[in-house]
C-alpha cells in the first residue's frame, strides 16, 4: 500500500468517525424521541422523495444507462412511500410499552413491562440495483424506532449519491441523516464503525467481510444477501399463467433482483411447452430490448459476467433459447436478451452461482421430491415460489425447503406486503425489516420489572433456615 493510499484511508476514516461521533453525541442528547418527532421525521422522508422524484428518476437511469422509468416508479417510488404511508399509521400502536405478565407469586404485586427504545446510531449499506428502495425503507424503520442513521451507497449509484447527498441537508440534520458515496474504500471503512445496528444488502461474499468487520464492535448485524431462488410449477397448475407470471418478474429490472426467480423446476412433460409459451411471452411484451423500457445490465463486468456465463453453459452442453429470436446483446447499451438455459450440469457456471441477469435456468422433475432434495442440497435461498392451486402440494413444499420468504402462485410480491416481515435464512441472510418487524429490529424492546413496596424475597434470605427449606421444596413440587 502507497504512503497516497495510506492517507486516503485514514482520512476516510477520520471522516466517517467524525460523523459517526456527532450522531452519537445527538442520540446520548436526546436519546427517545417522541412520537410527534418521529412521525415528522418519516413524512420528511417521504417529501424528500416526492419533491425530487424526477431527478431521483433521471439519476437511477444515468446510473444504469438506461433503467425504465415504470419499474423506478413502481419499486422506488410508489413501494417505498407506501411503505412510509403504512409505517406512520401504525406507529403509534408501535410505540406502546407492552405489559406482560409476573411470573410467581413471589413476586406478587410487581409488574413487568416491555420498553421499546432507540438502538441509537444505524448504518445501513446499499446495493445499486434498488438504491432508493434499499435505502428508505430501512430508513423509514429506523426513524420509525427513534434511531439516526448513517446511509454508504453503492459505487454504481454515483448519479443518485450525488444527488442524495445534496438534498439530505433539506430535509435533515447531518446529525440525523447523512448519505455518502463510494469513492474507494468507503465501504471498508464504514463497517468498522461502531454502530448500535448495521444493515447490508449485496452479495454473500462481501457480506461475510461486513459482519466480520462489525464483530470486532460487537456491533449486531442485518444481511439481507441473495442466492438461487427457485420456482417450481405444479403440472396441474395452468402453465401460461405462471409463464408469464415468472417472466414478467425475470424481465423485471433486466433480471437484476436479488428475489427474482432465478431457476424454475418444469415438469418433464411440460419442458418443451415452458419454451413455446416464453417466447410468446417475449415477443408480445418484451420484443426489442433497446426500447426505453428494457432495462440494462448495470455496468460492464456484469454484462461480461453475463455472456460468459451463457457461453459456460453453450460450451458445456447445454441448451440455449433466445426468447428474442434474433436479437442479439448489445454491448453498447448493454442489454441482453432473456435467454432460457436448459439441459444443465453441476459444473456449469449458471448452476453454481446467482444469475442476476435475464437468464432463466430450467430444470425438469417428476416427483416433488426430487424438487425438495435438489434445493435441499443447496444453500437456502432468499425466496421460494411453488405454483400449485392444491394447498397440500404447497404446504409440502412450504413446511419441506427453507427460504427466506415465499411467494405463492406467483413471484417477487412478498417482498412488496408491509405487514409482513422481509428478510434471509443462513446463506441468503439474517434479520428481518419492513413493518412492525422492522421497527423492532431497530429498537431494543427493554424488559422491566418493578418491584412493589413489599417483597416476599425478604424471608428467603440466607443464612437459610427451615421455612426457606419448606417454601422451596414447595416450589418444587408445584413447579415438578
Amino acid at each position: 500500500m502507497t504512503v497516497i493510499q495510506e492517507n486516503l484511508e485514514s482520512n476516510t476514516a477520520q471522516m466517517l468517525r467524525d460523523q459517526y461521533d456527532k450522531q452519537h453525541a445527538a442520540y446520548l442528547a436526546d436519546p427517545v424521541p417522541a412520537y410527534q418527532q418521529r412521525k415528522d421525521d418519516l413524512l420528511a422522508l417521504k417529501r424528500m422523495i416526492n419533491e425530487n422524484r424526477e431527478e431521483i428518476i433521471s439519476a437511477i437511469c444515468q446510473d444504469y444507462g438506461n433503467r425504465s422509468r415504470h419499474e423506478t416508479l413502481f419499486a422506488e417510488i410508489i413501494s417505498v412511500t407506501d411503505g412510509i404511508n403504512d409505517t406512520i399509521k401504525k406507529l403509534k400502536k408501535w410505540m406502546k410499552v407492552q405489559k406482560r405478565h409476573v411470573d410467581g407469586s413471589m413476586f406478587a404485586g410487581g409488574k413487568n413491562r416491555v420498553i421499546p427504545q432507540p438502538l441509537g446510531v444505524a448504518g445501513i449499506i446499499v446495493p445499486w440495483n434498488f438504491p432508493v428502495n434499499l435505502s428508505f425503507s430501512p430508513l423509514a424503520a429506523a426513524f420509525a424506532a427513534g434511531n439516526r442513521a448513517m446511509v454508504k451507497m453503492s459505487e454504481n449509484s454515483v448519479a443518485l449519491s450525488h444527488l442524495l447527498r445534496n438534498i439530505s441537508g433539506r430535509y435533515f440534520p447531518e446529525e440525523k441523516l447523512v448519505f455518502f458515496e463510494e469513492t474507494g474504500g468507503v465501504g471498508i471503512e464504514f463497517s468498522k464503525i461502531p454502530f448500535d445496528l448495521l444493515v447490508f444488502t449485496g452479495s454473500g461474499q462481501t457480506g461475510r467481510s461486513v459482519m466480520a468487520s462489525a464483530a470486532r464492535n460487537l456491533t449486531p448485524v442485518v444481511l439481507e444477501l441473495g442466492g438461487k431462488a427457485p420456482a417450481v410449477i405444479d403440472p396441474e397448475y395452468p402453465l401460461k399463467k405462471a409463464v408469464e407470471r415468472i417472466m414478467f418478474v425475470k424481465q423485471f429490472n433486466a433480471g437484476q433482483i436479488c428475489t427474482n426467480v432465478d431457476y424454475v423446476f418444469v415438469h418433464h412433460t411440460q419442458k418443451d411447452e415452458f419454451i413455446r409459451l416464453a417466447q410468446a411471452y417475449v415477443a408480445k411484451h418484451c420484443p426489442d430490448i433497446n426500447h426505453k423500457d428494457y432495462t440494462s445490465v448495470i455496468d460492464e463486468r456484469s454484462y461480461q459476467r453475463l455472456l460468459d456465463t451463457l457461453e459456460d453453459a453453450r460450451t458445456k452442453g447445454a441448451s440455449i433459447t433466445n426468447l428474442s429470436g434474433e436479437q442479439q446483446p448489445n454491448p453498447e447499451l448493454r442489454k441482453i436478451p432473456m435467454h432460457i438455459v436448459s439441459d444443465t450440469t453441476e459444473d456449469m457456471t449458471i448452476r453454481q452461482r446467482e444469475t442476476f441477469g435475464p437468464l432463466l435456468m430450467l430444470l425438469t422433475y417428476t416427483d416433488p421430491q426430487e424438487v425438495i432434495d435438489y434445493v435441499n442440497a443447496h444453500d437456502r435461498p432468499l425466496a421460494f415460489y411453488p405454483f400449485s392451486n392444491n394447498a397440500q402440494l404447497t404446504d409440502r413444499y412450504i413446511e419441506r425447503i427453507m427460504s427466506g420468504g415465499v411467494t405463492v402462485n406467483d413471484a417477487l410480491f412478498h417482498v412488496a406486503q408491509h405487514d409482513i416481515p422481509f428478510g434471509g435464512v443462513g446463506p441468503s441472510g439474517m434479520g428481518h425489516y419492513h413493518g412492525y418487524e422492522g421497527f423492532v429490529t431497530f429498537s431494543k424492546l427493554r424488559p422491566v420489572f418493578y418491584q412493589p413496596g413489599f417483597s416476599a424475597m425478604k424471608f428467603l434470605r440466607p443464612p437459610y433456615g427451615g421455612f426457606a427449606d419448606w417454601v422451596y421444596n414447595l416450589l418444587v413440587k408445584l413447579k415438578s
